[in-house]
């Protein structure tokens, strides 16, 4: 399975420039909250922790409109923007809470593992795994 991972969240230093990257590259907009990777903090609300999408599934699970399925090949759960409607219960079940939907879009988005945010990244600390 295909997947962004972080390999040293250590190293973190909350730039954003992943969430940047990612929110051009959908929405042809630099704003970080519309990035499919999060940058928050842990239980303890003080160390940075980039959250990414885990490839779960649980969006598909709920997904009413047959509009988010498990590309055979990489893995990766991908939306069909077609079929999406927007209701957004997706973004409400996503466990890493990276879902993505816009207020002027009628549909939500994801990581599709692309490596936009690995590219972005001034540390380093983002992949994409092949397992």
């Amino acid at each position: 399975m295909k997947k962004l991972v972080v390999t040293d969240a250590s190293k973190c230093m909350a730039c954003l420039a992943c969430a940047s990257a990612c929110s051009e590259a959908y929405y042809k907009k630099f704003d970080v909250t519309l990035g499919a990777i999060r940058i928050g903090t842990k239980k303890d609300g003080k160390t940075i922790k980039p959250f990414t999408c885990i490839q779960c599934g649980k969006c598909m699970e709920v997904c009413e409109h047959d509009a988010i399925k498990q590309n055979e090949k990489t893995g990766v759960y991908m939306i069909d923007k077609k079929k999406c409607v927007g209701c957004g219960k997706c973004v409400d079940i996503c466990p890493t809470q990276t879902m993505v939907k816009a207020p002027d879009t009628e549909y939500t988005t994801k990581c599709i593992a692309c490596g936009i945010c690995v590219k972005a990244c001034p540390m380093e600390i983002l992949a994409i795994e092949n397992k």
